[in-house]
């Protein structure tokens, strides 16, 4: 028999974690304070790259996000099936660039590491890169290319997400505004800034940069902070950039509409979403030596979104040790897009007493206490 479970935030990390319990046969409450999706969520570039992001340490934190990676592709076929709703998904591949000889051995330490954990890359000179990605600059001297990293239209992944969520029979209860949590070590019991009062026999944590509030309530540090990331787009014709490019200073990720996503700038800015003409030179300065085709051109899109960042890096996963139905999945930084899948799997396998599929004891929500 399921449980009644209150999932208290609507972004990709409550979403995909409702829409996995509602498929396990759980009763499913969404409480967001505003609108689902609404913060980095729908902001994020919607890059799924944990081999380029990732490059120094192989500990569980990266086993978690390959994990997450590995299971994208039947994750979001199952969604757009559920939802209805299409949105776009591109193994793309990936270019990790560098532009001074001294940064080969790295790459090829990275290469080297990587490989253990299955990864496929291959470490390419600059005449090579020049057919695979023509209009790169011929300052890159070499690049790393990974063919399994993604990406995905983050707006419209959220969007079937809820669409999936609603048809599934989830409720989502949206502009909450507020919500405390009155009761929690026996009952459950939440209320909303307007009144409304919620019930239920497990609440998930999913509010993101929020959830350093609820420290006095559940009496733990929750050191999670929002921190503003700036991002910019152009218009280019389709096929112009192929290919996800990193380097040093940022991103940029081709999508299928003509858009070519630059990202992102951060700074600290409280709960601010205001784009900055600071934030955004910081993306303009440097996007022109990996496409000198840049230079000419203004960004028609600028937007800003918050990214949960913890203290050390790393999420908080897992439940309070002496309230095993509190259940806490929050402080995904610029992860939260690509650990929906793995997030969503994991908090679902807690619930219903499975063993973990990957470890996450990194992620202990108690850690810091």
């Amino acid at each position: 028999m399921g449980e009644n479970i209150l999932v208290l935030g609507g972004g990709v990390i409550g979403l995909a974690t409702a829409f996995e319990l509602r498929q396990r046969g759980h009763e499913v409450t969404i409480l967001e304070i505003a609108t689902c999706g609404g913060q980095a969520s729908g902001a994020a570039a919607g890059m799924l790259a944990p081999y380029s992001e990732i490059g120094e340490d192989p500990d569980d934190f990266f086993r978690f996000c390959l994990a997450s990676l590995k299971a994208y592709p039947q994750w979001q076929q199952m969604v757009k099936s559920i939802s209805g709703a299409a949105f776009e998904y591109t193994n793309s591949g990936s270019l990790h660039a560098v532009y001074h000889e001294a940064d080969l051995l790295a790459l090829q330490s990275r290469k080297q590491w990587q490989g253990a954990f299955g990864a496929e890359s291959e470490l390419l000179d600059r005449e090579q890169l020049s057919k695979l990605e023509p209009e790169l600059s011929r300052d890159v001297v070499a690049a790393m290319y990974y063919p399994e990293e993604s990406h995905l239209f983050a707006p419209d992944y959220v969007k079937a997400l809820e669409q999936g969520c609603r048809k599934l029979g989830v409720t989502i209860v949206e502009h909450l505004e507020k919500v405390e949590v009155i009761e929690w070590q026996a009952d459950l019991f939440l209320k909303a800034k307007n009144g409304q009062t919620f019930t239920g026999d497990r609440l998930v944590v999913c509010s993101g940069a929020w959830s350093q509030e609820l420290e006095d309530t559940f009496s733990i540090r929750i050191p999670v902070y929002p921190i503003r990331g700036q991002i910019c787009a152009y218009h280019i014709p389709v096929g112009t950039v192929k290919h996800i490019v990193y380097t040093s200073q940022g991103y940029l990720v081709p999508k299928e509409n003509g858009t070519l996503v630059n990202g992102a700038s951060e700074d600290i800015a409280g709960f601010a979403t205001s784009v900055t003409e600071k934030g955004i030179k910081r993306l303009t300065n440097w996007n022109r030596n990996v496409f000198p085709f840049l230079e000419k051109k203004e960004p028609f899109h600028r937007w800003a979104g918050l990214r949960p960042a913890t203290q050390d890096g790393y999420p908080l996963i897992g439940n309070l040790q002496d309230a095993p139905h509190i259940t806490f999945a929050t402080g995904h930084y610029r992860n939260g897009i690509l650990l929906s899948p793995i997030t969503a799997l994991t908090v679902a396998d807690i619930v219903d007493g499975k063993q973990e599929r990957v470890s996450i004891s990194l992620f202990d929500p108690q850690r810091f206490t």
